[in-house]
């Protein structure tokens, strides 16, 4: 398994299908590549460019994260990404 350093993430993209008002269904290659992920794995945070970094954020959450950020990862034949805490803009209930 891969595990994070410092204050890093590792998520996985959240993909499923979305339906039309007039009930086409599109599928997850002809959308805009989805924002929100789910956390897999959590760094242990720590000191970090000199500033102590609290990890906030949970293995399970649900996360919107910044667009273009982090590493992608192929790991296991499943695609992660691995993101800085502060890439992470919100979570999702």
């Amino acid at each position: 398994m891969i595990k994070p350093l410092a204050d890093r993430v590792l998520i996985k993209m959240l993909e499923g299908e979305e339906t039309t008002k007039s009930g086409i269904i599109l599928a997850a290659k002809s959308q805009e590549k989805p924002q929100i992920a789910e956390v897999i794995e959590v760094g242990p945070g720590g000191e970090v460019d000199g500033k102590e970094i609290k990890m906030t954020i949970k293995k399970a959450d649900k996360v919107i994260v910044n667009k273009y950020a982090g590493t992608e990862v192929k790991y296991d034949g499943e695609e992660y990404i691995i993101v800085k805490q502060s890439d992470i803009l919100a979570l999702v209930d």
